[in-house]
């Protein structure tokens, strides 16, 4: 009866997933359209710090219950699994163009902070406070850029005569709002869910702690980021796909383990430093592989990021 029952809350999860990023999605590029402001910056921030609770509520609780080691692992391991596996997933369904601000500046500053985030730690041997603060101040820096953008963004549009008027003026914000807000919680509370349900399935299958924390709980934490890049780009929303995961990367790193810094030094262990090459290498191919003209991220550059995560899923099962 109990695998039964796991089973059923397992399809709630999937349900609340799916719909909890239709509504989020829909709700998002409504504000942005109210707005006037740039998919892309809405991608890069109300999406991905929303889709980026699950990796903050793991990383702060650890530190607040003295297992801030779980930081580093936690941010890096969703980093590799956004890319990797959700942007790659995402192009093998369906094309993602990616703007060019996002290819000369947004990729770019992941792979430079993923590298500092390494050399804090590799050298440091953990990251501390005053590690803290520095990635607070590029945190900072990139809200100012994204400040910037928005208000790039609504210039355009006025500058082009399309305004805040048309279908995006008879939407009501406070539908849009409470779309969004409603969404997000769906999506957090399914990931949890479908978290819970799967481990408990797995464990009466007889998988251990350790490939279930590989496996499901790593996905798991992810799965907002994958149905909300998903579900955008199926809607033509591809600012927001490609936002989310890269703005979901950055928050990871600035301010998911800046704030873990600033409560309590987070360990660094050695063998982090594989994970952040890792890393560092995903933000290049991805980078490599929008590089053409149209500039886009196609079915092939995703085949290949999911091989990698293959290749490096080996690795992790066989270390």
């Amino acid at each position: 009866m109990e695998i039964v029952i796991q089973f059923f809350l397992l399809i709630v999860g999937f349900v609340l997933l799916i719909k909890g990023a239709d509504w989020f999605v829909d709700g998002a590029a409504g504000i942005a359209d109210r707005f006037g402001i740039p998919q892309l910056v809405i991608g890069l921030t109300i999406v991905a710090f929303g889709t980026s609770a699950p990796e903050a509520a793991v990383s702060i609780t650890a530190a607040l219950n003295d297992s801030a080691g779980l930081a580093v692992g936690n941010v890096l391991g969703s980093n590799i699994l956004n890319i990797l596996i959700i942007l790659g997933l995402t192009a093998v369904i369906t094309p993602v163009a990616v703007q060019n601000s996002t290819f000369k500046y947004e990729i770019p500053f992941v792979i430079i902070i993923t590298i500092i985030m390494a050399v804090l730690g590799y050298f440091g041997g953990s990251v501390n406070r005053i590690d803290g603060i520095i990635l607070w101040a590029l945190f900072i820096v990139f809200f100012v850029y994204l400040i910037k953008m928005a208000k790039k963004g609504q210039t355009a549009l006025v500058e082009e005569g399309e305004g805040n008027d048309g279908d995006s003026q008879k939407k009501n914000i406070f539908l849009l709002i409470l779309l969004t807000i409603i969404g997000i919680v769906m999506i957090v509370v399914g990931s949890d869910v479908t978290v819970d349900s799967a481990s408990a399935i797995a464990k009466v299958f007889g998988m251990d702690d350790r490939l279930i924390g590989l496996t499901i709980v790593a996905l798991g934490t992810s799965l907002p980021e994958l149905v909300t890049s998903v579900i955008a780009a199926r809607k033509g929303n591809a600012d927001i796909a490609i936002g989310n995961i890269v703005g979901s990367n950055i928050f990871n790193i600035l301010f998911v383990l800046g704030t873990t810094a600033l409560i309590t030094d987070v360990p660094y262990e050695p063998n982090f430093i594989v994970d952040a090459v890792i890393a560092t290498i995903a933000a290049v191919v991805l980078l490599v592989c929008v590089a053409n003209k149209e500039r886009k991220l196609k079915r092939g550059g995703g085949a290949v990021m999911l091989a990698m995560y293959a290749a490096y899923f080996v690795y992790l099962i066989a270390a």
